[in-house]
């Protein structure tokens, strides 16, 4: 068997583990990828070329994606073998990029799920706590190639850069809106983003356990603008 197939087999014995084809069984109206095998191949991939950016794979980057993608412990070599293989060199990312967003396709909740893969990006480039200029190149280019436009992308670096943390934007309201403004805010991002609404939408089970972290960042921006709100409205 030459190592093509070997990879191949080895990456269809992960996707199994991923408990993908369940998720991608569903609703075709629901925002899951039209094409659940290369989508899940190329995120993998895509989190490896990420993880490299900076130079070197931390063990903080590899919890990291550990927390996005669950591997069974009898299927963890060949995980490692996998990211090892595609971590070798963060070159080339645009390939595994373009594939996702082909994967991803048009429809409803397309452009979420887009911005989710950025987000989960992200999220692994800030996870050793330092923003490197090789990962905010990579995920600038990432989020061109996926055509996410400048209002979600801010909002995603609101929500995980230090210095562009911003709960109005977090929330998607003004910066003198009222506290019902907030309130009614706050409360459709739960509606939309809680990790429960997101697996009844048949989203990529990824894709869930990064509506966890989005809701922390959430409930975070809103008990941070009523506080500041109160000398304002009292």
């Amino acid at each position: 068997m030459n190592k093509k197939l070997i990879l191949m087999n080895s990456w269809h014995r992960l996707l199994e583990r991923f408990g993908m084809s369940d998720t991608f069984g569903r609703d075709r109206s629901a925002s899951v990828p039209r094409d659940p095998t290369g989508f899940s191949i190329a995120l993998l991939a895509l989190c490896a070329k990420m993880a490299k950016a900076s130079g070197r794979i931390t063990l903080a980057k590899v919890r990291c994606v550990r927390s996005i993608i669950s591997i069974a412990p009898e299927d963890e070599l060949a995980a490692g073998r996998v990211f090892d293989l595609c971590g070798r060199d963060p070159s080339g990312f645009e390939t595994y990029a373009r594939k996702i967003h082909k994967a991803i396709g048009t429809g409803s909740g397309a452009d979420d799920l887009r911005e989710d893969v950025v987000e989960a990006m992200l999220l692994l480039a800030m996870a050793d706590g330092s923003y490197h200029p090789g990962e905010e190149r990579i995920f600038t280019e990432i989020s061109s190639i996926l055509e996410i436009d400048q209002n979600r992308k801010r909002r995603v670096e609101a929500r995980h850069l230090p210095d562009a943390w911003d709960p109005h934007m977090v929330l998607g309201v003004s910066q003198d809106a009222s506290r019902e403004e907030l309130k009614h805010a706050w409360r459709r991002l739960v509606k939309k983003e809680h990790p429960d609404a997101v697996q009844a939408r048949g989203s990529p089970k990824e894709m869930i356990r990064l509506a966890e972290e989005r809701m922390v960042r959430i409930n975070l921006a809103y008990a941070q603008v009523v506080r500041q709100a109160v000398p304002q409205f009292s």
